[in-house]
């Protein structure tokens, strides 16, 4: 069934990454890291600084794109372009979840980037981020430091597992209704959940290296 082959058959190679829990996305950072500073020293190369997930805050300035204002990555207050196309894969209309051009998670950069480059930052799949989920973050955090990562607490009502905590997801998916793939919008997940929905992208710490180095 497609179910089986969808972490090991190579037609999904341009799919995002989705049944894996907050635990497992983070050992990826790791293992990432380790691959690629091992490869810099064998070459004489400087290391550089670990893959990692990114916090809340980050997440949300790199889906904006610059756009502030805009509940969208793309732009505007709407969902579909001029031509009546939807702009991300989500749950549109009454629950027609195809209408989108897939009913579940499809091929990565199927849909414009946002001005930043950054593909399916709202849609597909939802992704994890570093932060702990607090409902009443918003009244003790500010500008300079939106993120709560070193927070504990949110337990687990299995007592025999010890305290698992929430782990804020943003983007929304292909099962969400437009409310959630807006940019300023924050779900949850507990840490050792791994769903069909939920996925991840690694970020690092810039080191102000030249633009050549991107282009």
């Amino acid at each position: 069934t497609e179910a089986e082959f969808n972490f090991i058959h190579e037609v999904y190679d341009d799919y995002p990454v989705v049944g894996i829990t907050w635990e497992q996305a983070n050992a990826f950072c790791h293992w990432r890291t380790h691959v690629m500073n091992r490869f810099l020293k064998a070459h004489g190369e400087p290391l550089l600084p670990d893959f990692r997930l990114p916090t809340e805050t980050e997440w949300e300035y790199a889906a904006r794109g610059g756009l502030g204002l805009s509940p969208y990555p793309w732009g505007g207050p709407y969902t579909r372009n001029m031509k009546g196309c939807f702009l991300a894969n989500f749950k549109p209309l009454r629950g027609n979840y195809s209408a989108d051009g897939g009913h579940k998670a499809i091929e990565v950069k199927k849909y414009n980037p946002n001005n930043y480059g950054l593909y399916d930052m709202s849609g597909n799949v939802a992704e994890w981020t570093s932060t702990v989920f607090d409902e009443t973050s918003s009244s003790y955090t500010n500008d300079m430091d939106g993120d709560n990562s070193n927070l504990s607490g949110n337990f687990n009502i299995d007592g025999e597992k010890g305290p698992i905590e929430r782990k804020v997801i943003r983007g929304g998916s292909w099962k969400d209704i437009a409310y959630y793939i807006q940019t300023s919008t924050r779900d949850y997940e507990y840490a050792n959940e791994s769903t069909s929905y939920i996925g991840f992208r690694c970020v690092m710490d810039f080191l102000g290296r030249d633009i050549k180095d991107f282009k």
